[in-house]
């Protein structure tokens, strides 16, 4: 790495505005060079849904109010971009005074979304609007992304609480923190994460590594040890024997009597069905069935389904790497497209990639307590159902609403799966998706422009 950038590592961290694609500042320049900044519409909406996702929820609004809100150009970050050779000095000069000042719509995070439906909505000036695709994609995108695999690790748990264990092999400090906000709006009951813990009130636990009951004479002994200054601890008890450890943990119960207060014991190696149950007889057997039974170890929704199906004595799990990196569906198709400027409807026709025109409403039907289908229409439109896209922020101010609120959006989030079919909660893909209808004024609309472009 050169000195330069070496220097220049910790200051990207720092700077929002350069969190973006280099080609977003070269066609801002090339707007403000031919002064072409009326009013646009952008939409940010997933493509399609991944082939073994039935439904996403959307996550990461917060994050991008924020950037929003306080998106300018700092003085370093503008001599960065002077020493690129790429731009004019007037036009950072231009770029001193650059804020954004437009409107959001939003999905509301936890909201239950489907292939096509705009999560969130921008109205601003062109190049406002322009500039910040790149970032919001990124939220949106890496945040929607955690709480779906999240969520679905949460429905195969049928009820069992579920830790996040996911930050050592997370792809950096950022997505670990955010991912764990992230699971906590789908339903974790807690984080391992610290950093998250801190910063987003999430409540953190944790237990003990192998390397505890490595460092001590022996096993026994290092429970004792650490069940004196935990006394409500979970106990590890894989690093040898798991039965012998079980067994450790009953001969603890039986020295210290009623003064015995550990929680549970942890699994986190072997066939975990049956040392579950071969733990489960060994605790219950002793008078210990208060003792709970939680596993680990590269687990995920599919593992933790056969797990429930085998019979096993679990009470909870704490899921790491594959739900952390979302193993099985590691990106989701989230595009940000521009839908109208100065009041003209725009549309890309391209092949597996056409849009839809104009600002936009989503409206979910609901009969007998669930979903039954969305209807995608104009903002202008009215149809049954609740409309899904909530204003969020005016002229570059957020507005006072729990749309971002992570409370709210847990709460959600729990109530938005609850109304889904019960088809879509299940792990394989189903043959009849949720319906997602497009009006007839906005199909009329886009046929409209289709022939204008002669396509």
């Amino acid at each position: 790495m050169s000195d330069h950038a070496k220097r220049r590592a910790p200051f990207l961290d720092m700077d929002p505005a350069l969190f973006t694609d280099f080609y977003q500042l070269t066609m801002l320049q090339a707007y403000w060079r031919e002064d072409w900044n009326k009013t646009a519409e952008f939409s940010l909406f997933a493509r399609r849904l991944p082939e073994c996702r039935n439904y996403l929820l959307a996550c990461g609004l917060e994050d991008c109010l924020t950037y929003l809100e306080e998106l300018h150009f700092s003085e370093p970050a503008l001599e960065y971009l002077r020493s690129l050779g790429h731009f004019s000095d007037d036009f950072l000069d231009w770029l001193k005074d650059y804020s954004f000042s437009g409107d959001v719509f939003a999905m509301p995070e936890g909201t239950a979304i489907f292939g096509g439906e705009p999560v969130l909505e921008i109205t601003a000036p062109l190049a406002e609007a322009q500039l910040v695709e790149t970032c919001l994609i990124n939220r949106i995108n890496a945040q929607t992304l955690a709480a779906s695999k999240c969520s679905r690790v949460l429905t195969a748990a049928q009820g069992r609480a579920v830790v996040d264990f996911g930050l050592r092999r997370m792809h950096g400090t950022e997505a670990a923190v955010k991912a764990a906000r992230a699971f906590y709006i789908a339903g974790v009951a807690s984080t391992s994460n610290v950093m998250a813990g801190s910063a987003y009130g999430i409540p953190v636990s944790g237990t003990m590594a192998h390397s505890y009951i490595q460092a001590h004479e022996d096993e026994a002994q290092a429970f004792r040890r650490f069940a004196e200054l935990y006394p409500e601890t979970t106990l590890l008890v894989d690093t040898y024997n798991t039965l012998e450890g079980v067994r450790n943990v009953v001969r603890m119960a039986q020295e210290l009597g009623p003064d015995f207060r550990v929680r549970a014991i942890r699994l986190d190696s072997g066939d975990l069905a049956d040392l579950s149950i071969r733990a489960r007889d060994i605790l219950d057997a002793a008078g210990l069935e208060k003792v709970r039974i939680f596993a680990s170890g590269n687990l995920d929704e599919y593992s933790i389904s056969r797990l429930r199906r085998s019979g096993a004595r679990i009470d909870g799990f704490g899921v790491g790497t594959l739900m952390g990196i979302s193993a099985d569906s590691p990106s989701l198709d989230f595009c940000y497209k521009l839908t109208s400027y100065d009041g003209k409807d725009q549309c890309k026709f391209s092949t597996g990639k056409e849009t839809l025109p104009g600002a936009k409403q989503v409206f979910r039907v609901e009969e007998d307590g669930k979903y039954v289908r969305d209807i995608l229409a104009g903002r202008e439109e009215s149809h049954p159902g609740r409309p899904l896209l909530v204003k969020v922020m005016e002229n570059g101010k957020r507005i006072d609403t729990d749309a971002a609120d992570m409370v709210a959006a847990r709460e959600r989030a729990r109530e938005d799966l609850a109304r889904l079919p019960e088809s879509l909660l299940g792990l394989e893909q189903v043959e009849h998706p949720y319906p997602v209808e497009i009006s007839e004024s906005l199909s009329a609309r886009l046929e409209r422009l289709r022939e204008k472009r002669g396509k």
